[in-house]
């Protein structure tokens, strides 16, 4: 029974909103309710470490509201200003089809924004990107969420193995464990680029009925060659630079291969230019002359800006210790419990740099304050729903992690759950490593509270059934990364992001091909590897 009960978090919200399609808040709140009522009365946490813990999951939820807000503010910034439309412009100078654009879009860009920043900021940047290109609402939402996974066991430079395998592994083993990461990916994550069209063209909807798969097919040599390029600079990278440069580098490299193929047709069909992939029939046309002569620079400087606010603390150390030494909104020791703690430090987060990247822009473009007032109440009037789901999915997430603070002797939730899984596979564990990794991020919402979770088990099981431990807990890592496509509160996010309230179940469902797709893409690189 109490393994039944273990589960229920991942049980639940798959229920709740993948097959009954509620929305988030009611399908995240009953499943935050039960799973109290689980942790009080079957693990018999003490009412106060639920009141902690539920405590705990309120204040999680502020920072990832301030990085929404900050993206929600700089998106009505840049369509204010007109840069949107301008970048819109250059985009569609550079290529009109829908395909090479997702790509280049939620996948190069999007890893670059993971490789700096992580915590669910990708997918909040690039969704609004895709709406601005023509892109439907649910297809920028789960093109985006499905192009966060490949960079994620690299994300916020190196964080899922800096701090995720921190009780594991001594610093110098690290470098063991990502060689075998980007090893692996250079086999399955190579494929990804072809994911997004796959699931583009032929799972999400679209006006495009004629000959699906073809369109699929004619960009698999130019989609492969994208992330095996990305993959193979990744590898090269952790040797000769090590692992906290890795999705940065790799975005970069690729994204420059991306444009210049594009420019130059290589691999490209010769249709293409003349008949473009779109999703629907839609006009170019430009909202205003001036988004005609802005300078291209000029819109992308607020993304540029962002890029460079969000990498500089992680390579000078007098910023770092100023941002994270200054207004420190963390809560911590959360009603005298040591373990129950909730980090916020404001000047560092993602979501500070989006607000004033957002504010520089209205600056650069002369925008008062006063004129922009009425966006910046919209932002906030747009964000309720959002922040209801947020709160009950952290709320849900804290009691389950918390729940070894009991009196019954059990090992927390997520920890039985782990052992279960561990006796009953241990003979097969390197098939199920990747999964419980990505069990842990489809709870938790982030790879490295997943391998920070489970990393410990997945280290033990290796050692008693003699396995090779780094390649063990590199499957953990690349597992939750592939979990980030459907984790339950990017998903709230993303969707709150361009206006998708109440269809988190839809975006769950589209992406759980994908998943079982790059799981299957997994399993063929570890026996090839192993």
């Amino acid at each position: 029974m109490y393994l039944l009960l273990s589960v229920l978090p991942i049980l639940l919200p798959v229920f709740f909103l993948g097959v009954l399609n509620w929305p988030a808040p009611k399908g995240m709140g009953i499943s935050a309710v039960m799973i109290m009522i689980v942790g009080f009365f079957f693990w018999k946490m003490p009412i106060l470490a639920v009141t902690a813990s539920l405590l705990q999951g309120i204040h999680k939820s502020l920072p990832i509201v301030w990085i929404l807000f900050g993206a929600l503010l700089l998106l009505r910034a840049l369509e204010f200003t007109n840069s949107i439309q301008r970048i819109n412009l250059g985009f569609t100078r550079l290529t009109t089809d829908m395909r090479l654009q997702a790509v280049i879009v939620t996948f190069l860009f999007g890893s670059l924004i993971e490789g700096v920043s992580g915590f669910g900021t990708p997918a909040m940047v690039t969704a609004p990107l895709l709406i601005a290109l023509g892109f439907k609402p649910l297809s920028a939402v789960v093109l985006a969420l499905a192009a966060d996974s490949t960079a994620s066991s690299f994300g916020a430079v190196g964080t899922p193995l800096t701090v995720g395998l921190s009780n594991t592994l001594s610093a110098g083993g690290l470098e063991n464990v990502s060689t075998k990461i980007t090893t692996v990916e250079l086999i399955s994550g190579t494929f990804l680029p072809l994911i997004l069209i796959f699931l583009l063209v032929v799972l999400l909807p679209n006006q495009q009925q004629k000959n699906k798969l073809g369109s699929v097919l004619e960009l698999a040599p130019w989609a492969l060659l994208i992330g095996f390029c990305y993959n193979g600079i990744g590898w090269i990278t952790q040797h000769f630079l090590g692992h906290e440069m890795v999705a940065i580098i790799s975005s970069i490299g690729a994204l420059g291969l991306a444009v210049l193929t594009i420019r130059l047709h290589f691999l490209l069909p010769a249709k293409l230019e003349k008949h473009p992939w779109q999703q629907t029939p839609q006009s170019r046309e430009l909202n205003s002359a001036e988004s005609v002569t802005m300078p291209l620079w000029l819109a992308w400087f607020p993304y540029v800006l962002t890029v460079i606010l969000l990498v500089l603390p992680k390579f000078v150390p007098a910023i770092h210790h100023f941002l994270t030494n200054q207004v420190n909104l963390s809560w911590m020791k959360i009603l005298g419990f040591k373990t129950i703690n909730s980090e916020w430090l404001l000047l560092a987060s993602p979501g500070t740099v989006l607000v004033l990247v957002a504010i520089v822009t209205l600056l650069i473009h002369r925008v008062s304050w006063a004129d922009f007032g009425t966006e910046t109440k919209q932002v906030v009037v747009s964000m309720k729903y959002t922040v209801l789901a947020l709160v009950v999915t952290l709320v849900m997430v804290q009691v389950f992690t918390n729940s070894g603070i009991n009196t019954s002797s059990l090992a927390s939730m997520p920890e039985f759950l782990a052992e279960k899984l561990a006796h009953a596979f241990s003979g097969i564990w390197l098939g199920i490593a990747p999964l419980l990794g990505g069990l842990g991020s489809f709870v938790t919402g982030s790879t490295t509270v997943s391998t920070l979770t489970f990393a410990p088990v997945q280290a033990s099981v290796a050692k008693d059934a003699g396995l090779d431990v780094d390649l063990v807990l590199a499957l953990q890592v690349i597992g939750a990364s592939i979990g980030n496509m459907i984790c339950i509160h990017n998903i709230v996010a993303v969707s709150g992001v361009v206006g998708l309230t109440g269809k988190e179940g839809q975006v769950l469902r589209e992406n759980a091909l994908p998943v079982l797709f790059y799981f299957g893409l997994l399993l063929v690189a570890i026996m090839i590897v192993s």
